[in-house]
């Protein structure tokens, strides 16, 4: 399995693109200039690739602001957790809060739920239902490969900020520590934003998980 990361928007938001023989998927599509986005499609016509599943790991601005734009191009919905429903509904709002502009995404094509599976080439993913950060944030985790995208539920040596909509700092913590901490030490972490890093390392050096 392969995995791409695009940094992009002004708040520097790595979007992923992940495939194997052949399929992909597109995680948390941020791109706000057509040259970013052309990275991205640049990047799966280069290596031949089919966008099986377009894919949130929550609705917040930062994550979807080309959402309406891929699923558009690759005539692919996306998939999200229905508690973030309520974020998509409000897109425009949120981008006025941050003097931006967005097309509205659609309707999701279907929602996710902890448990849930996906199929990406020879791989299968399970998500994890993560809330806190926001109410919908889900994980992609890929136990044959040893990695888990996580959006903005944990960062190197940080967690997601918890004072937006229906954040709780409670919940986000609970999440950690039942979802991401019980996973192998040597699991890689891809986060929403800034570098990779391991559970080993947050669970020992992380502030927020030494309590």
């Amino acid at each position: 399995m392969e995995v791409a990361v695009f940094t992009v928007n002004p708040f520097a938001e790595n979007c992923y693109v992940c495939h194997d023989q052949g399929e992909a998927a597109l995680i948390d599509p941020g791109t706000s200039t057509p040259a970013e986005r052309d990275r991205v499609v640049q990047y799966l016509e280069r290596n031949g690739l089919t966008l099986k599943y377009h894919l949130l790991t929550h609705a917040h601005l930062d994550h979807i602001l080309d959402c309406a734009f891929f699923v558009e191009h690759y005539d692919c919905p996306y998939l999200m957790h229905e508690a973030d429903r309520p974020l998509i509904d409000q897109a425009p709002q949120q981008a006025m809060l941050f003097g931006l502009s967005i097309v509205p995404p659609p309707p999701p094509g279907g929602y996710l739920e902890e448990g849930d599976t996906l199929t990406v080439g020879r791989y299968t993913w399970r998500v994890l239902h993560c809330p806190g950060h926001s109410p919908g944030s889900i994980c992609f985790y890929d136990e044959a490969n040893g990695w888990v995208i996580v959006g903005d539920v944990l960062f190197k040596g940080s967690i997601g900020r918890t004072d937006l909509w229906m954040g709780s700092y409670e919940q986000l913590i609970r999440s950690i520590q039942e979802k991401l901490l019980p996973l192998p030490d040597e699991t890689i972490v891809y986060p929403g934003h800034g570098p990779a890093t391991t559970i080993a390392e947050e669970r020992r050096t992380n502030p927020f998980l030494q309590s």
